[in-house]
């Protein structure tokens, strides 16, 4: 075997005793062709008088207290272990500088860094929830066309606190184990408290022909089977279907009693649209959707298949209220009946768009937390930009484009919009997100929309609710943007 060889400047880190036999059989790649502990075993201490070898004999005493582990130092040191151990507090210090020295480079490279990059580029790197919405994971809107509907309602603060209070709960609802019972339980209290203190501004919103329905609805709201106190209830039980089912109908309630706070328009429309038809309020459209090949539909809820199927739409004037308005005077006039449709990936269209029929509308289109909607133009989703009926919505229902102008909606021609998360951002919206007029959602038959085929057709569509809000125009329209029927 060839003799160990130690190099001259040795590097040695701190070694305990109860280590020593595993340490002298491993082979260390540097400084040491071998452990340290090899060498200091095999190293004999020089005879000393008055036996103060024995006094001085290299051992290392390990007393543990309580996980901690404490050395009892010799008094005097051998000049071999004295020289290690110096060595060793040497290499702990280069090692510790080196560290340094790395950690105040990286220090600097970020400063140049952030001094030399114009801010554009950081407002990149760095982008915040609301300018950059179309991609956020965390983006809060409307799942469901009833959602939607609810939070277009132009209703009084109290009742919209109340609601937000328990949309909150709904949100809170969807986590999926340890749901968190106690938040909930405080936004319902929360929820209950307004109702109950500010029970007179909120009756005081409803007109008087409409008052004896609101109290009757805010009785039911508080103490009723669907009411918050029967809310609370279930919430403490923590059974979630229970909370689900109570939550459901309250918010049901609420958006009724906004319904009738809200008549008309909260906003005045600009003059040069008074000659178009407008839906002051809500609306309701049945279609009755035939086959066109004689095959059949088959309805989720389970009934027997049929040739033909009802869908229900909603129609919002209150948000886009001259293309509810176009919309629900063509379907009062019969415009939709035996209209063909054809489908795509994405949408089911009337195939209607070269009828010359109808009013071109100028896009519409509300951002959400806005007076009144905007007109001739689209909204920046990545710019934080969201609609108050956004297109993101199974079932949502909005006009195509002009075929002459992008800043208008096609006089006629409609389509129910086939969300799919998969194709969206992921923030969960649709890329032609506040490009297009929303102005309703499929309510009733959303099962049927993605059994439509191409060749499919409107038997009939009908306005079974809305009548009243609907505003005709006086005889003087304005012959450049719009067209009457033949």
């Amino acid at each position: 075997m060839s003799p160990t060889v130690i190099p001259s400047t040795p590097v040695i880190a701190d070694i305990g005793a109860s280590s020593l036999p595993w340490l002298a059989t491993t082979v260390y790649d540097r400084p040491f062709i071998q452990s340290p502990a090899h060498h200091l075993r095999k190293t004999q201490p020089r005879p000393l008088i008055q036996n103060l070898a024995r006094d001085n004999r290299l051992s290392c005493l390990i007393c543990s207290a309580g996980k901690k582990t404490r050395s009892l130092h010799l008094r005097q040191r051998l000049p071999v272990q004295h020289i290690f151990h110096r060595l060793g507090s040497i290499a702990a210090f280069h090692h510790g500088f080196k560290k340094a020295k790395i950690v105040i480079a990286a220090v600097l490279v970020i400063v140049q860094v952030s001094v030399t990059l114009p801010s554009s580029i950081w407002s990149t790197l760095f982008v915040s929830y609301a300018n950059a919405v179309l991609y956020s994971p965390d983006a809060k809107v409307p799942r469901t066309g009833e959602l939607a509907l609810r939070r277009a309602i132009p209703a009084n603060a109290n009742m919209k606190a109340i609601q937000d209070s328990l949309e909150e709960i709904s949100y809170l609802l969807r986590i999926p184990q340890r749901k968190p019972y106690g938040t909930m339980e405080g936004d319902a209290k929360k929820a209950l408290q307004i109702a109950m203190e500010q029970k007179e501004s909120i009756l005081f919103s409803i007109p008087e022909e409409l008052k004896e329905k609101g109290t009757t609805l805010f009785a039911s709201l508080i103490d009723g089977k669907g009411g918050l106190q029967n809310l609370l209830e279930c919430i403490k039980e923590n059974d979630p279907d229970k909370v689900s089912i109570g939550l459901s109908s309250s918010l049901e309630t609420v958006a009724e009693l906004e319904l009738l706070q809200a008549p008309g328009l909260s906003f005045l429309l600009p003059e040069q649209y008074l000659t178009y038809p407008r839906l002051t309020g809500r609306g309701v459209v049945e279609f009755i959707i035939e086959r066109g090949d004689g095959s059949t539909f088959f309805p989720s809820a389970g009934g027997e298949p049929k040739s033909f199927a009802t869908i229900q739409v909603v129609l919002d004037g209150f948000s886009a209220p001259l293309t509810a308005g176009n919309f629900a005077k063509l379907v009062n006039e019969g415009a939709y009946d035996g209209v063909r449709l054809k489908c795509t990936d994405q949408a089911v269209l009337s195939d209607n768009e070269l009828e010359n029929y109808g009013y071109s509308v100028p896009l519409e289109v509300k951002p959400s937390g806005e007076f009144e909607p905007l007109y001739k133009t689209t909204l920046s989703i990545q710019d934080g930009e969201l609609p108050t009926l956004p297109l993101s919505v199974y079932g949502a229902v909005a006009m195509a484009h002009n075929a002459d102008s992008l800043e208008f909606s096609s006089p006629s021609q409609f389509f129910f919009y086939l969300y799919d998360k998969r194709t969206a951002g992921l923030g969960g919206l649709s890329f032609d997100e506040g490009q297009f007029s929303v102005f309703g959602y499929t309510t009733v038959g959303k099962d049927i929309l993605g059994q439509i085929k191409s060749g499919d057709f409107i038997h009939s569509a009908k306005l079974v609710q809305g009548l009243d809000r609907l505003v005709l125009p006086q005889e003087d329209k304005p012959h450049q943007t719009s067209t009457k029927k033949k």
